[in-house]
């Protein structure tokens, strides 16, 4: 029961200080990398999970879907090398909806906008819907067309790519999409 309590307060901390009003930066060190925007990461007494806002990366396969998207290792694989086992800063944007309840946000490198290189090097497309109040992405539209025109990472499939979304409403049955709350 005590361990409850003190989760819970752990939890409520870091929404307290990640999603009061963006543009606040909290310290973590990124300790697993699930897949190409979605991760965890931890301070003193604090585990969050966290989904990249404003991208949206290819799927990796699971018990399910074996083989998964193609793109999809490559960006879990890219977003590991940048981040995992590194302190970050991560800007909150909000709270995924049940059954997620993950952190919608930013994270930072070095000063450097993680989500916003994940697009830039073609192994997330810009996710234009359901954005919350505050994030700008025309940073990211400009990328993403940048890396289309130049046919980097997934945008190298031509007429075969297929967005995320897509495809987790073929193989998935959802489109799986996050609002913020």
């Amino acid at each position: 029961m005590k361990k409850s309590v003190l989760f819970c307060i752990g939890i409520f901390v870091a929404l307290a200080f990640l999603c009061s009003p963006a543009f606040s930066a909290d310290r973590f060190k990124i300790t697993r990398v699930y897949d190409g925007d979605t991760v965890q990461a931890e301070a003193p007494g604090i585990v969050i999970y966290i989904m990249l806002v404003g991208i949206d990366a290819p799927e990796i396969g699971n018990q399910v879907n074996r083989q998964g998207q193609p793109y999809g290792k490559e960006a879990k694989d890219f977003l590991s090398k940048m981040i995992l086992n590194r302190p970050v800063d991560v800007v909150g944007y909000g709270v995924a909806p049940y059954p997620h309840d993950n952190i919608i946000g930013v994270i930072y490198l070095e000063g450097e906008n993680i989500n916003l290189e994940m697009v830039k090097h073609g192994l997330a497309e810009v996710q234009e819907t359901n954005l919350p109040k505050g994030l700008d992405i025309r940073a990211f539209m400009e990328a993403e067309k940048k890396a289309r025109a130049t046919k980097k990472g997934m945008w190298s499939l031509g007429s075969r790519y297929m967005s995320p979304r897509a495809w987790r409403l073929k193989h998935m049955g959802t489109q799986n999409e996050v609002e913020c709350k």
